[in-house]
């Protein structure tokens, strides 16, 4: 035999390796050999007969458990094998708990002492209540939001998208009693980080590992944070490749945009949110890498990711809001899609890292190699927000909220509003009702003058 996840030796007997048997009891189980050495050899231990009447009682006074004690005898050596079940609950070696992974035994502190003693009693981190905050608490333009894309996914009755808000949190299995959960808050609230440090993310464009050329920070409740920081992926830090099919504009990007929203949602979804640190996202110009204080399932690999698998979201709360608004599958098919997804544009698939602080997932940045599309030509920089909004005006008057439906944002942002201010003040839009600027009608057209701008960036990507 050799030592592994179930097996450990030892030449004799101390009391500290109560420790393994502690760390056996709350992992898989295990067998502990007494009078074997590291190479697997049974070299026997002493006094046998007075450790098979101590061992018991001391694992009992110690641990709170009782697990087999047994004589046997290996190549006429008599060797103590303790045999360990799998607790249900937790075991602690005199007020710490120790756990086995692979062939080593560890100290649960911190953020990973909480999530063992949870997942023990059956919570989840993001299934605790909170006492502070209260439904009344949370954002109701983000329930809205969610409520329209609930309805659009299907995957609420329409029956519980008519029930009040209070009503609907609770629906959603975001209440302890009546107590909010911290997934409620993390997905509703306006401002998490006053509960849960470190819960945002962080976008940074890299020439080199340690030369940092300029950042973001996107806070926010958790849609919100994948929506902006999907826009601000698109619009600031990735070259689309522009092709044109006949006289219509084709826009690609180095990364598919599904592919790419698919690593962020599940970012944001498995993160480990006790952790305080937030979700990083590294761009370079051949590689874009994002990064999360996540964990795989006990025992699990990248191959295990990478192969059909169950779905079992670190945070189970958070996971079924975002389901339910059409914004994940509940299948374990996430990296499944990414590959999907990579595969159409011809570009390389996800390279996944798993590391003992967190996951990494990366993508080949091919925006410098625009070869790989005949037709293509890479833009000098990504579209602003201002040329998509003069675009969506060229084929016709729009008002703010169809402006910023258009663009994919959930609500009308400040970001929206400036940019609106100063075409106004370029005149390269102008209002629909001039007479009454704060019209409810009001919509905006584009000038003469806004045509000229959108002519002059046509002729930018010739």
């Amino acid at each position: 035999m050799n030592e592994s996840q179930n097996i450990e030796f030892k030449q004799s007997w101390r009391d500290e390796y109560l420790k393994w048997i502690c760390g056996f009891a709350n992992a898989q189980g295990g067998a502990l050999y007494i009078g074997v050495n590291d190479k697997g050899i049974s070299i026997g231990v002493k006094d046998a007969s007075k450790l098979l009447e101590d061992l018991p009682n001391k694992m009992r006074d110690i641990l709170g458990i009782v697990p087999d004690v047994d004589l046997i005898v290996e190549d006429g050596k008599e060797v103590i094998r303790i045999t360990v079940e799998p607790f249900p609950y937790p075991v602690s070696y005199k007020g710490q708990y120790h756990v086995r992974t692979g062939s080593t035994k560890q100290e649960l502190k911190g953020a990973a002492l909480d999530h063992f003693l949870l997942s023990k009693t059956g919570k989840h981190w993001d299934g605790v209540p909170l006492p502070r905050v209260s439904t009344d608490d949370l954002d109701p333009q983000i329930i809205t939001w969610f409520r329209e894309r609930a309805a659009r996914s299907k995957r609420l009755s329409l029956k519980m998208l008519e029930v009040d808000d209070a009503t609907l949190i609770e629906k959603l299995r975001l209440m302890d009693g009546t107590y909010l959960k911290r997934a409620g808050m993390l997905l509703f609230h306006p401002d998490p980080e006053v509960f849960v440090t470190g819960a945002y993310i962080k976008v940074g464009y890299f020439r080199t590992n340690s030369d940092l050329l300029y950042q973001d920070e996107i806070h926010g409740d958790l849609f919100t944070q994948v929506e902006k920081t999907l826009e601000l992926l698109l619009t600031k830090y990735l070259k689309a490749l522009i092709s044109y099919e006949g006289l219509q504009r084709v826009e690609s990007y180095p990364v598919p945009e599904s592919a790419l929203r698919e690593a962020l949602t599940n970012a944001v979804v498995h993160k480990d949110y006790a952790s305080g640190v937030p979700i990083q996202i590294s761009v370079y110009d051949d590689k874009i890498m994002l990064w999360n204080n996540g964990r795989l399932p006990d025992t699990w690999t990248v191959s295990d990711l990478l192969a059909k698998h169950a779905s079992l979201p670190f945070n189970p709360d958070i996971a079924n809001a975002f389901f339910r608004a059409g914004m994940i599958e509940a299948w374990g098919r996430g990296i499944e899609m990414m590959q999907t997804a990579c595969e159409l544009e011809g570009v390389p698939g996800p390279v996944l890292r798993v590391e003992p602080v967190g996951i990494w997932v990366e993508f080949e940045n091919h925006a410098s190699r625009p070869e790989s599309r005949p037709e293509s030509r890479p833009e000098s920089r990504p579209e602003s927000l201002d040329a998509r909004v003069l675009r969506l005006l060229e084929l016709g008057p729009k008002a703010k909220s169809e402006l910023s439906k258009e663009l994919g944002h959930k609500k009308i942002s400040g970001q929206l509003k400036k940019v609106i201010r100063q075409l106004l003040d370029e005149q390269a839009i102008g209002f629909t009702i001039p007479e009454k600027p704060r019209s409810r009608l009001q919509k905006y057209r584009l000038t003469k003058r806004g045509e000229a701008v959108l002519e002059e960036l046509e002729h930018d990507f010739e």
